[in-house]
């Protein structure tokens, strides 16, 4: 029975039998009409060009898809949304949905769902650089390493309408996504909309709680490279960031950043409740829990609750009998610098707090509130009083040496009013006279 060449072929597709042989480079072909298709690549033959930019293209389908770039056209998923400006990757796209990666790798068994990203991967084995720099003679695995890389002799790069320039078309396409808001990566499982997929992967690391990248001093595990880069300064105290209008140098490059709008006064972060600007976004989301009363920093010791994690480092201090701030003049010990800094007073002389009944200055603000009750000399101003005779104090000092005299130690307080007289854990650095 006779059969036409069109069948001939349509069975050779479906039997993968190749009987086309190209002379350049012996790649072998299924179809005649796929082999002068292929032909053309060795030849350079480029008939088929886009009236809107010149650009020359071999195939009729490649000048297709090249138009919908100028004509904003795209395939949309069905599944996701997500948009393609050609039919083939839309359908290499939909295979993920199902899970289908038909194309397997002989040396190591993975599996891709398109044939061109098998091809690349394969190099990684065979270590094929078959893509040469004429300029210098570097060679590369792919050729859009060596598109990127001729950008260097040529000193091309592709330009934002909006003045950044980038060394690659793939960095600009992802700047782009600033512009125009787009998030087309989304997170399975929170919702979470992101615009590149490297930020995806790093974000889902959160859910999983994936700490990959170790500190080899301490041990502490980090989500990202990034943070093990910042936390590894801490321990050899390299501040590689220097501001170059003040000197000021910093351990992370967004630390300089922060920096940098104090000297331009620059705010943009601003709280909804009472319109406080501040430089760091950080520094919002801190203050924004005076509003809300979230104390998300527990003490395990105590089960003290605070809202900034530093206040909780400094308050673990009392509990460890950690003091790693030393007078200068006398060497004694403090926990917290501000400690330091009222008890430097004694030694300098300075009492910055006055009352403004008498005059008298005291160099603690605490000592201050405690000696103008003495002018009020009302019963609601001694909030200390003592629980055996119900005798009351205006200053825990006077309160302590009194209930010694009945049980030898010094029990906790009652306060017979809500007056604010300082942290419980503050103590008067000196003497006033009442």
């Amino acid at each position: 029975m006779f059969k036409s060449p069109q069948i001939k072929e349509e069975i050779q597709i479906h039997t993968g039998k190749k009987t086309y042989c190209c002379p350049e480079c012996g790649k072998s072909i299924s179809t005649r009409s796929h082999l002068q298709r292929h032909r053309k690549i060795h030849a350079g033959d480029k008939p088929h060009c886009c009236p809107e930019c010149g650009k020359s293209f071999s195939r009729k389908s490649s000048l297709q898809n090249h138009i919908r770039i100028h004509t904003g056209e795209k395939y949309h998923c069905s599944k996701c949304g997500k948009s393609f400006q050609s039919r083939s990757h839309l359908q290499n796209h939909r295979g993920s949905h199902r899970g289908e990666n038909p194309h397997c790798c002989p040396e190591c068994g993975k599996s891709f769902s398109f044939i061109s990203n098998l091809k690349r991967h394969r190099i990684i084995h065979t270590g094929e650089k078959p893509h040469c720099c004429p300029e210098c003679g570097k060679s590369f695995s792919w050729k859009s390493h060596l598109q990127n890389h001729r950008r260097i002799h040529t000193g091309e790069k592709p330009h934002c309408y909006c003045g950044k320039s980038f060394s690659r078309k793939s960095h600009l396409q992802r700047h782009r996504r600033i512009h125009t808001g787009e998030k087309p990566h989304c997170c399975p499982e929170c919702g979470k909309s992101i615009s590149t997929r490297s930020h995806l992967q790093r974000h889902r690391k959160i859910h999983t709680g994936e700490k990959t990248h170790c500190c080899p001093e301490c041990g502490k595990s980090f989500s990202r490279r990034s943070h093990l880069q910042n936390h590894r300064r801490i321990h050899t105290g390299e501040k590689s960031h220097c501001c170059s209008e003040c000197g000021k140098s910093f351990q992370s490059r967004s630390d300089l950043q922060n920096h940098r709008r104090s000297h331009r006064r620059e705010k943009p972060h601003c709280c909804p409740e009472c319109s406080k600007s501040f430089s760091c976004k950080g520094n919002l989301k801190r203050h924004r829990r005076i509003h809300t009363g979230e104390k998300p920093y527990c003490c395990p010791e105590c089960g003290n609750s605070f809202s900034c994690i530093s206040v909780l480092k400094r308050h673990r201090r009392i509990h460890k009998g950690e003091k790693p701030y030393c007078c200068p003049e006398c060497g004694k010990l403090f926990s917290l610098r501000c400690n330091l800094q009222k008890h430097m007073r004694i030694h300098f002389g300075e009492k910055p707090y006055c009352c403004p009944e008498c005059g008298k200055r005291f160099s603690c603000q605490t000592v201050l509130q405690c000696h103008r009750r003495t002018h009020t000399n009302a019963v609601h101003q001694k909030p200390f009083t003592c629980s055996e005779c119900g005798k009351g104090y205006s200053s825990r000092r006077s309160f302590r040496r009194h209930t010694q005299s009945h049980t030898g130690v010094n029990p906790v307080p009652e306060m017979t009013n809500d007056l604010s007289i300082g942290s419980s854990t503050k103590k008067i650095k000196e003497k006033s006279s009442e």
